[in-house]
């Protein structure tokens, strides 16, 4: 993870694209995540969060608990705790989405990789 020195922003980039953490509070948590191209997260689940996801550029597909969807601009999904999930980007733009946790614990280790297209655990 890196801290932009200008900002003081927290980022880290992923196989997928990268992401930024915009807000870190005690109870919730806001990230800007843009998905390249043609990529996708893995289908994962966690334990100690919900999250809702805004689509604020492109379009793509959101897997829940083995249902697909399109999604596009606009468009705001709610993810349960231990709700099964990912996003896909299908078009040849960035995917960029505001993400908000909810919960008690918001760390990278509470993500639960089901399947993921880099061999990630």
């Amino acid at each position: 993870m890196q801290k932009n020195k200008f900002l003081n922003i927290e980022s880290d980039k992923r196989p997928w694209g990268i992401y930024y953490v915009i807000h870190d509070e005690e109870f919730y948590k806001v990230k800007r995540i843009e998905v390249l191209p043609k990529q996708r997260l893995s289908y994962q689940f966690h334990y100690k969060r919900s999250e809702t996801w805004i689509i604020v550029k492109g379009e793509g597909e959101i897997t829940i608990n083995g249902v697909t969807k399109k999604c596009k601009q606009g468009d705001t999904i709610t993810i349960a705790k231990k709700e099964k999930h990912r996003i896909e980007n299908t078009s040849n733009d960035r995917l960029i989405f505001i993400e908000v946790q909810h919960g008690d614990y918001f760390g990278e280790d509470d993500i639960v990789r089901i399947e993921d297209d880099y061999n990630r655990s």
